[in-house]
């Protein structure tokens, strides 16, 4: 007869295993503390946990432990139960439900199952049992099957321990009402923890997926900032781990957590959501002349004009005796200056090169040179004011007001960001995602912070986002860059108090571009 003491010593450790179960956040351990928790509370020398699989229709082993054989699968022990035990169906072939196997059983009928000893019970198949016996030399006497349900009445798993134990002989017993009582207890606090831990995964899950279902409309909105979205958060970790595996130096000290890294992780994938609203004609901008189509074909159409226009003129006075002596060579001459000029203007429009002042001035000369003749018969000149100011952007294809377009996406990201209920563990979400355009020197966008004004995780982003921008072969208006020119632009950008000097270090040191490279860089690209 057990004492009064001693049970409630059980029912301690009973409050105990309930409380370690809600602070645990991984599932396989969770698992686990659960079956290791209901065999010392029942003595049991060994147990299964089953859980429902996601059709309902069968219990799938997720842990099997036997201190006597040594056996411990699944769960947090690393080895896995997969391909050694088969799932066991809750329903037979003619529909009707299995009421043969006791964890079957249980699971259908939600009723717990004493067994005081399998060999002799009536009722249910134990030939499995059996057979196993045979094969270890074992033997299977008591079972205590416990259904696992939730708050709500949704079955989630079944417990099942083995061999309940004489605590002074190890004789093995059966399994007292005491024993079945605390165990229904204990499944019954476990099937919550499990469905909680099991909700906040799959909210998880959700998240992300919503986070996915972000950047794949960016990505079909454009192609060129789509990959972009993938690229910087596996970039940016790399940097973080290399992060955490330095011991020396400013950042010998700096140590990411799993939860921070989580953090980093989802700031990183939401870094440029707020493109969702910038214009795709300025997102996609591939030439300085682009809008919703490239306008140097509206040029080439003028430059037709004009030589038409040149040509009728010289015909006409040919026909009426007007025509001045060396017409033929000044028209020849005229024709072949339209078509250097044109020439020049689609090499301006590529916006590849640092255009220098000169070339900005031929611009403007060409665009007030020629004039054609509109529908109206109104002469204007060849090219617009707006033309003009496109075609003399001095690097790159975007104006300054379209730049400022395109910079406005991070004060947008940050507002759809801070406008989200973010739990504790991604409240700096917002501040991450949105300092990846800051500077060291504090001459950054959109806040104008400086370094110290900065968290780590955002000059990593930084310095993720920038290389990542470099060495991108997917964007319409650059050629792909060779690793060694776009780290000699990093560097450059270290010095000049653009990106953080100490993550770079680390960036080249632990070669966290090198390993970039090898993942998402062409061959050609990797030169040093």
């Amino acid at each position: 007869m057990e004492t009064t003491d001693t049970l409630l010593r059980r029912f301690e450790q009973l409050n105990d295993v309930g409380t370690a179960l809600s602070q645990e956040r991984r599932i396989d351990h969770l698992l686990e503390r659960i079956l290791l928790a209901a065999k010392t509370i029942t003595r049991a020398e060994g147990g299964t946990l089953y859980r429902l699989t996601p059709d309902e229709q069968s219990l799938r082993f997720e842990i099997v432990h036997n201190d006597r054989l040594g056996i411990a699968l699944g769960g947090a022990s690393g080895q896995p139960i997969s391909g050694k035990f088969h799932d066991l169906p809750l329903r037979l072939p003619d529909g009707a439900p299995n009421h043969h196997m006791v964890a079957a059983y249980a699971a259908n009928t939600g009723r717990t199952v004493n067994v005081p000893d399998a060999y002799e019970a009536e009722g249910f198949d134990f030939a499995g049992t059996r057979r196993f016996d045979e094969s270890t030399g074992y033997r299977s006497r008591s079972f205590l099957t416990v259904p696992m349900k939730n708050h709500e009445g949704d079955l989630i798993g079944v417990l099942q321990l083995l061999n309940a134990l004489d605590p002074a002989s190890s004789e093995v017993l059966a399994f007292t009402p005491a024993d079945q009582r605390l165990a229904e207890s204990l499944a019954s606090q476990a099937a919550v923890a499990l469905t909680n831990q099991q909700l906040l995964a799959q909210l998880e899950a959700l998240f992300e997926s919503f986070i996915g279902l972000i950047n794949a409309a960016i990505d079909e909105k454009s192609p060129y900032t789509g990959g972009h979205c993938q690229r910087v958060p596996e970039l940016t970790m790399m940097l973080a781990e290399a992060v955490n595996t330095t011991t020396t130096g400013p950042l010998g000290e700096v140590r990411m957590t799993e939860k921070d890294f989580h953090e980093l992780r989802i700031a990183a994938l939401l870094h440029d959501c707020g493109k969702v609203t910038t214009p795709v004609h300025v997102v996609d901008k591939a030439t300085k002349l682009q809008t919703i189509h490239d306008r140097i074909h509206e040029i080439d159409v003028r430059f037709e004009l004009v030589k038409r226009e040149a040509e009728l003129k010289h015909w006409r006075a040919v026909a009426t005796s007007q025509s001045p002596a060396g017409g033929d060579a000044q028209l020849a001459q005229f024709l072949e200056q339209c078509d250097v000029d044109r020439a020049f203007l689609r090499r301006a429009n590529v916006g590849g090169e640092r255009m220098s002042d000169d070339d900005m001035a031929r611009v403007r000369h060409i665009g007030q040179a020629y004039t054609w003749g509109d529908g109206n018969g109104t002469q204007r000149p060849l090219l617009s004011a707006d033309e003009m100011d496109n075609l003399c952007v001095r690097a790159g294809t975007l104006t300054a007001a379209e730049r400022e377009v395109i910079n406005q996406h991070i004060s947008t990201t940050i507002r759809m960001l801070e406008q989200l209920p973010w739990p504790k563990h991604l409240v700096r979400v917002p501040e991450y995602a949105g300092g990846h355009h800051e500077r060291m020197d504090g001459k950054g966008y959109p806040k104008g912070l400086k370094r110290d004004e900065m968290s780590w995780q955002a000059r990593m982003m930084g310095i993720a986002d920038i290389f990542e921008a470099l060495t991108a072969a997917d964007r319409p208006y650059k050629k792909a860059m060779p690793l060694s020119q776009a780290l000699a632009i990093m560097r450059n950008f270290k010095e000049g108090g653009h990106i953080d000097p100490d993550l770079f270090d680390v960036f080249v040191d632990k070669q966290v571009y090198r390993r970039y490279a090898q993942a998402f860089l062409a061959p050609a690209q990797i030169d040093c």
